[in-house]
């Protein structure tokens, strides 16, 4: 299975987009600062969103939509009541 995942920042708000095989130990990397250059620049993130695969292109095709203009107004409107606490 592979996963496209959703954290947010909880101090600023900005979100990061990936895709994992592992999730569980994906985020925790993320919360520990050794993630990625993005996400170690700053810390409290929270996994909020993520959807299954069960193909690694399908995930990576998701992961690049979600990344780009209109996936970020889709990712917007979807998590719009999260959002908005």
């Amino acid at each position: 299975m592979y996963y496209v995942y959703v954290l947010e920042n909880q101090v600023d708000k900005s979100l990061y987009v990936g895709y994992t095989k592992n999730l569980e130990q994906r985020v925790k990397e993320h919360i520990n600062g050794r993630g990625c250059r993005t996400t170690s620049l700053k810390q409290n993130w929270k996994l909020i969103y993520s959807e299954a695969y069960i193909e690694q292109k399908d995930a990576i095709g998701r992961e690049k939509f979600l990344k780009g203009g209109s996936g970020r107004k889709y990712l917007n409107k979807q998590l719009k009541s999260y959002l908005s606490k």
